[in-house]
């Protein structure tokens, strides 16, 4: 059976363009994300996030790095998108995300970018970090759907979301791709000052797996639709992995696709802060790999 994405079905119900008009509108107090910062980004203002009302990219190319269900043959359409709402103190993407190197487009030229990848043969359509941009992104869809956009959506985000637009994204996004990062509240204070992360993060992964699902492949084994988790195991406990990998499997499903990542280096500003200044041991790794198999998770580590 030939996959069509669910954001085609949608918009031909004509239910896409009120999400659009609903979350452009929402830019005037924004509330995006989980800050709740209500600034006007429509008249210059700008929250934690940094972002202003114009979409900002720092590049779009078939991905070769992400997970194997995504990058099949042709690579994943990858979109780094600039600036982030969690800005964490280790990121290792702190050009992108916290100094903001990045170029304006508009909706017309993002869709463009999306068919572009889409002809260069990448399996998938994968946002990174879209949380402060949703309206913007959602507004290139009609265009790319009528120009014949059929690719699965990723949404690559830090897990730090609004449960309400994570509501309204039901029926446009087909993979979604958060990042676990901590389920300890001082943690994710003093390496990203949002102590709400750990319940915010707990109730978005259970929406997003309400509405996908456990993520699903194809015959030829690309994905097409589901939940892909990522959890970054950290030096000293930081991650509370064993906290993670529990709550995956007890309160998400054992089924899930959870890539446990063994890559944290310290970048960034990771040298203000000694229990994370430095890379994670072979030991450490092995920790949180046995126990994701002792809660049973069997998928993507």
């Amino acid at each position: 059976m030939t996959f069509v994405p669910s954001y085609v079905h949608l918009q031909e119900e004509g239910k896409l363009n009120h999400r659009i008009q609903f979350l452009k509108e929402s830019l005037k107090e924004c509330r995006l994300c989980p800050r709740g910062c209500g600034v006007d980004r429509l008249n210059g203002e700008v929250g934690v996030c940094q972002a202003g009302a114009e979409l900002m990219v720092s590049s779009a190319f078939p991905h070769f790095g992400e997970e194997s269900p995504l990058v099949g043959w042709h690579g994943s359409g990858t979109i780094f998108l600039t600036n982030c709402n969690l800005r964490c103190a280790f990121c290792q993407n702190y050009d992108i995300s916290h100094l903001g190197n990045g170029d304006k487009i508009t909706s017309s030229d993002l869709a463009r970018v999306m068919l572009k990848l889409q002809e260069m043969g990448c399996h998938n359509i994968n946002f990174v970090t879209p949380t402060q941009y949703v309206p913007q992104i959602l507004s290139s869809f009609p265009e790319a759907i009528s120009k014949g956009l059929r690719l699965p959506i990723v949404y690559n985000c830090s897990g730090y979301e609004s449960l309400e637009v994570i509501r309204l994204l039901e029926g446009v996004v087909d993979i979604y791709m958060p990042d676990v990062k901590y389920l300890d509240e001082k943690h994710s204070m003093r390496f990203s000052n949002a102590p709400d992360y750990p319940d915010v993060v707990k109730e978005v992964l259970k929406e997003m797996h309400r509405q996908v699902g456990d993520l699903t492949l194809n015959s030829k084994g690309i994905a097409e639709r589901g939940l892909l988790i990522r959890h970054l195991v950290m030096p000293n406990g930081v991650a509370s992995s064993e906290a993670v990998l529990k709550f995956i499997a007890e309160e998400i499903s054992v089924h899930s696709y959870v890539n446990v990542m063994d890559q944290y280096r310290p970048e960034y500003r990771a040298n203000e802060y000694p229990e994370i200044n430095r890379r994670i041991t072979h030991k450490e790794f092995l920790e949180a790999i046995q126990w994701a198999k002792g809660f049973h998770l069997y998928r993507g580590f």
